[in-house]
Order: C-alpha cells, then structure tokens, then sequence
C-alpha cells in the first residue's frame, strides 16, 4: 500500500447518497471534503441511479482516490430497500471501476469496529469520533456524511487488507469472486 494516497469512501442509498475523502500522507490522515448528494427529489428510480454514477464519477475526475471504500449490502427485512440499495451500491461501484479504481467493501458493523472499537456503536458514536480524529469544524447535517468519512477511515486502518475486505479490480475478477451476486447466477 502507497505511503501517499487518496480514500474515497461512499455510503450508498437511494434517497442520501454520503461521500467522503480523506488524504494519507507519511502514515497520517486529513480530511479533504465529504458530503451528500439529495436524491429524493427525484421520483424516477432510473435517474437516482444515474445521478449517483454521475457524483461519484466526478468526485473521482476531480480528487483522483487511489481507493474506494464502500459499505458492503447488508440484511434486512424490507427486500424492496435492500434492492434498491444494492443497486445504488453497485452503479457507485461501477464508477470506480469505470476508472480502473479499486473497490473495497467494509460492513457497517467492521466499520463500527474500527471506528470506536465497538460495532454496536450507534451513528452519533462514529460521528463524534470522527470530529476529533478528522478535526471536524462544521458539524455536517446527515450522518451519510460521518458514515462516509467512517468507511474511508476504516479502510486506511484496515490498509485494505483485513480479513473482512473483498476488493475488486475489474468487472472479470469482481464476478469470479462473487457469482451470487450476478443475475441468474
């Protein structure tokens, strides 16, 4: 893993989509921007995906990240959200992979782990940590904001090779590591 590198980290959602970027240079982080994109304006489900592929290719045009850490799908009850959040966790993937960057996927609950050292910590938990360790001023308006600089946090303490971490290359290699996950598998 290069000394020197950029951590984009996304948490997908189909009505808030949170990002975030932090730079790593001689074995220390700092924050570079995080956000939202809205998404819930939009009623055409069609469209909210290609916004997200649109943000997340422009935030890649213009920060350049070596690495994109994203939260992994997890179980719920209600199918229909797990659906549409997948799908909007795959177009995001897809940008990345659209520019040969690679993807690594974290739980909420590793995410959690490393963060504050306990994966039942709640949102606010992670947040709070957050603003110390990233020197936070402006307390951000969603927590897709903090759950995205937590995803980028976490892969550098992880440096993408915990144990936990899938990581995809290209499309070839993503379907041969998980064919449940494609279409008629």
């Amino acid at each position: 893993m290069k000394n020197d590198r950029i951590i984009l980290g996304i948490d997908p959602g189909t009505n808030i989509m949170g990002y975030g970027l932090i730079h790593i240079k001689d074995n220390r982080f700092e924050l570079l921007n995080f956000g939202v994109i809205k998404l819930s304006k939009y009623s055409n489900q069609a469209l909210k995906l290609k916004k997200i592929f649109e943000r997340t290719l422009s935030l890649i045009e213009e920060y350049h990240p070596d690495e994109i850490a994203i939260e992994s799908p997890f179980y719920g009850k209600n199918i229909q959200s797990m659906h549409k959040l997948g799908r909007a966790q795959g177009v995001a993937m897809a940008a990345g992979l659209y520019r040969d960057v690679p993807i690594f996927e974290y739980s909420p609950k590793k995410v959690k782990q490393s963060i504050t050292g306990k994966g039942s910590a709640s949102k606010e938990q992670v947040a709070a940590i957050l603003f110390t360790l990233l020197n936070i001023r402006e307390k951000p308006r969603f927590l897709d904001e903090t759950d995205a600089l937590a995803l980028a946090l976490c892969h550098y303490f992880q440096k993408g090779t915990g144990e936990n971490t899938k990581k995809a290359s290209g499309w070839g290699q993503f379907i041969r590591e998980n064919p449940q996950r494609v279409r008629g598998a």
